[in-house]
């Protein structure tokens, strides 16, 4: 209502820029259509009309409508933007929630924002854009713009108080609140209808009312299960297992996790090798921390995810060899990445998963809180398989195969 109703009428009216001319769309047509009839309908109200007798309608439809000054509104579908521009574009809750966490559908609406919306103005310069939008996924439009600081200010009003993420903008606006968990509007959503609601939606809320797309504390894990510890007690059992990046430049990271079990059967996940590279750095860099692990720790078993295809059993049979001497497992990751990292979860909340102290954690902890809605899941991929590697131990005809 603020951004799509009221704020066009305030320029047109109070303002006196009637000229100003509005492009306006939504994932849905019907949501076009139910906030251009509320802008006509307010401009062509009597308490407007005496107020601003200057703002006149030439021209009123359903989804467009025009003033004598040349000020128009045209209202269109978010992927029907294609010839139309205007002084101002207003983009209201460009996804779906059906379909934003298909990774195909969301991409394409990505796209069409960055490659059809973008160049849609009157005047680069001096135009604006405007996304009202709610949290649906770490990689919907909200987090293209942020992630890529592409020059919008960022107003994020969660309905419940976080003290890191306080709101201030360039024009002096700060989030009032004050303390963890202050309402944003205790009348209309007081403290037992939120607390209803929290727990009859977690990723739901996280994203609609709290504006981060996963829960704070993480989904399928929480930060607090992983105990951070010095080191891995003596005679633990080691494996290295690697999730391999598609391409050099597709935004995914080649990961190493080095996983170690004790012989009280905890788990601890003592280094992360991450890094983005082109398939002879990622091939280097495998064979390096090899050479690297085995100096360290003795007999340590290798593990190396297998894309589906030819081209991916051609990766691991020339890794393999390159590995000559080391215990190398490869194997088609099968089933959902929810369903995969469900042991290591539950493992996790047990207390059963610890963390050896390390520059990487941090990395490991943002995507691992985040999961699955996260932009990333490569450390939570390795970490899954390398606990399913430990747990059904080793083959001892591939071991004598490489250390006799």
């Amino acid at each position: 209502m603020i951004v799509s109703v009221l704020w066009p009428c305030w320029e047109w009216g109070p303002a006196g820029q009637r000229s100003l001319r509005y492009l306006t769309t939504s994932f849905a047509e019907d949501s076009v259509k139910r906030d251009t009839r509320k802008h006509r309908d307010l401009i062509v109200s009597e308490w407007y009309r005496t107020l601003w007798p200057d703002v006149e309608l030439i021209r009123t439809g359903e989804m467009s409508f025009a003033n004598r000054d040349m000020g128009t509104r045209e209202g269109s579908a978010f992927g029907s933007l294609t010839s139309k521009r205007g002084d101002r574009l207003i983009i209201d809750d460009p996804h779906s929630t059906k379909t934003a966490e298909s990774d195909a559908e969301r991409e394409r609406t990505v796209r069409q924002f960055q490659e059809g919306s973008l160049n849609r103005l009157n005047d680069q310069a001096r135009s604006a854009i405007v996304v009202v939008m709610q949290r649906l996924h770490e990689k919907d439009i909200s987090g293209a713009i942020l992630s890529r600081k592409i020059g919008f200010e960022h107003l994020c009003l969660p309905m419940e108080f976080e003290t890191e993420r306080r709101c201030r903008t360039s024009i002096g606006f700060e989030d009032p609140r004050s303390y963890d968990g202050e309402l944003l509007d205790p009348v209309r959503f007081p403290r037992e209808i939120v607390d209803r609601d929290l727990k009859a939606f977690v990723y739901s809320w996280a994203g609609q009312y709290q504006q981060r797309p996963a829960p704070r504390e993480g989904g399928l894990f929480k930060r607090r299960w992983f105990e951070i510890v010095g080191a891995v007690p003596a005679g633990a059992s080691r494996v290295r297992k690697w999730d391999l990046a598609g391409t050099k430049d597709g935004g995914d990271w080649t990961v190493g996790l080095l996983m170690a079990r004790d012989l009280a059967s905890f788990v601890y996940i003592e280094d992360v090798v991450r890094f983005q590279g082109s398939p002879a750095e990622v091939e280097a860099a495998i064979i390096n921390t090899a050479h690297l692990d085995r100096a360290r720790f003795g007999m340590l078993r290798v593990g190396l995810n297998q894309d589906p295809g030819q081209a991916g059993k051609a990766q691991i049979s020339h890794l393999t060899r390159q590995l000559q001497g080391f215990v190398v497992e490869s194997e088609r990751e099968t089933g959902s990445k929810e369903t995969r990292a469900a042991p290591l979860a539950s493992q996790a909340e047990a207390g059963n998963v610890k963390i050896v102290a390390g520059a990487w954690n941090e990395a490991f902890f943002s995507e691992i809180e985040v999961f699955p809605a996260g932009a990333h899941d490569d450390q939570v991929d390795a970490a899954s398989e390398a606990l399913r590697m430990l747990s059904e131990g080793f083959n001892l005809n591939t071991y004598l195969k490489a250390y006799g």
